[in-house]
């Protein structure tokens, strides 16, 4: 360690160190400079586009504000409220907010610091040992210090700083991105089960009507009890299904309640109604691979993890090299209050300080080769989310194309089902067959009819997935943080 001090340097040595510093400042930066990695995919989709789907390029603006896309303006003010009131979506703005001190924090370290101060004391020495006089003692006046950043330490850490908050930011989007397609989720689940409930209902309603039939004509000699029985298990088994519809629907109802930021319970009345199950438009837009990863913010916040990452190898390799510190103080000194602002109780000191570390057992070495082997984690971390993405999307594809042709061929059998019921209800009312044929033609009608509707649902719930996995939903509400 080297210190030079005296007013203004002392000599002509110190003011050529200093010149000499001031004049590399800046241009030396230790640690590799971050260079984003390349997408290596292939240009299409593996799955193929059938069903509406499209490789036309998506409108940013739709996929933005993708619900509007179902034409139901209750899910519209459900995720706009949600937007405002979710407590996940708040933390995860508290996030940004940290990440934004923190990286004004690490610029701050980029600057001279200036500190006032003021002190008075009194002493007295032994007489034994000293004259036995009282002494006062003022002084009053300013500290400044600035390390200079050398070789760059400080802005690697900054660069650090300034990533972690991007990425942070890029979290709040994946959370919104999640809570958009949570709720919409959640709203379809909601007017599903009360679809589903309704056609159980209404089987319920006419199997009630057939079992009681039945009961009267076997009390009257002209059924057998292996008729009624059979009625009688139809009967209890829609009957069954109805409990497990309704904790479903309570379910969903409480899930939107939560994540509206209210107390389950809240928006029951609001959705008591029941209304039909949102509509899927008959053309989706899906891009390319390309155009999703570069949307979708886990995708982003893993890049800028990563670019963080690097930075920091930069910061532990700064620690290699000598640090440099300019130091001074003005102010004024004396020893009566009466004398401290005259001319004479002025002082004046400045300095330069040197330290360079020369034997620390490898530990900084070690501290940089912690630091690489974090950022190779980052980097894998980043192409794992690359390639999740890439799934999510194709599996989503698979599943709304799949499940739209699966409704096509529902629709043709329930209304082959209601046909079959119907001239089963013919037969047996002409004598020509017997009524456990008709009951199990009504069984099979009631399944179809429940299946179709959850198709329904199953419909829209899975365009919902698809716009999540391409990463929908955070454009209007999130990209006007504060940068």
């Amino acid at each position: 360690m080297c210190d030079l001090r005296g007013n203004y340097f002392g000599s002509l040595t110190g003011i050529l160190l200093a010149s000499l510093i001031l004049t590399f400042y800046g241009c030396a930066t230790v640690g590799p400079d971050y260079v984003s990695p390349g997408l290596s995919m292939a240009k299409d989709w593996h799955t193929g586009l059938n069903q509406g789907l499209t490789a036309k390029e998506m409108d940013p603006q739709t996929l933005a504000a993708w619900w509007t896309q179902f034409n139901d303006p209750e899910l519209s003010s459900l995720i706009e409220r949600a937007a405002a009131g979710n407590l996940d979506l708040k933390k995860a703005q508290a996030r940004v907010r940290e990440a934004r001190a923190r990286r004004g924090l690490a610029k701050a370290d980029l600057f001279p610091t200036l500190d006032a101060l003021g002190t008075g004391s009194q002493s007295r020495s032994s007489e034994e040992t000293g004259s036995g006089k009282t002494v006062d003692l003022f002084h009053l006046g300013f500290d400044a210090g600035w390390e200079l950043d050398i070789f760059g330490g400080l802005r690697r850490s900054a660069e650090a700083a300034e990533a972690n908050l991007q990425a942070s930011q890029e979290g709040r989007r994946d959370v919104l991105v999640s809570l958009l397609a949570e709720m919409a989720l959640n709203y379809i689940e909601v007017r599903t089960n009360q679809a589903r409930i309704a056609v159980a209902e209404a089987n319920l309603e006419s199997q009630s009507e057939t079992y009681q039939l039945i009961v009267w004509r076997y009390e009257a000699g002209l059924s057998d009890e292996l008729a009624v029985q059979q009625a009688r298990y139809t009967l209890e088994n829609i009957r069954s299904q109805v409990p497990v519809l309704r904790t479903g629907l309570e379910e969903s109802m409480n899930r939107i309640a939560v994540l509206l930021g209210e107390q389950p319970g809240q928006v029951h009345k609001e959705l008591e109604q029941p209304m039909p199950i949102p509509v899927t438009p008959l053309r989706v837009a899906v891009g390319l691979p390309a155009d999703v990863l570069r949307r979708r913010p886990d995708v982003r916040r893993a890049e800028r993890d990563l670019a963080a990452q690097t930075a920091k190898i930069g910061v532990a390799a700064a620690d290699l090299y000598p640090k440099f510190k300019l130091s001074g103080s003005i102010g004024l000194e004396a020893l009566s209050l009466d004398n401290l602002f005259s001319f004479g109780s002025r002082i004046l000191t400045g300095g330069l300080r040197i330290s360079w570390p020369i034997f620390h057992a490898g530990a900084i070495r070690q501290n940089i080769e912690v630091q690489s082997a974090v950022q190779e984690q980052a980097l894998i971390a980043y192409e794992a989310a690359l390639l999740q993405a890439l799934e999510e999307v194709e599996n989503a594809l698979v599943a709304y194309a799949e499940e739209h042709a699966r409704r096509q061929s529902l629709i043709e059998t329930t209304r082959a089902a209601q046909r079959v019921a119907q001239l089963t209800q013919d037969k047996y009312q002409a004598g020509l067959t017997d009524f456990g044929t008709v009951l199990e033609a009504q069984r099979t009608l009631w399944s179809f009819q429940d299946q179709l509707t959850k198709s329904d649902g199953t419909v829209s719930i899975n365009l919902v997935r698809l716009n999540k996995a391409m990463g929908g939903g955070w454009i209007p509400l999130a990209d006007n943080e504060r940068k």
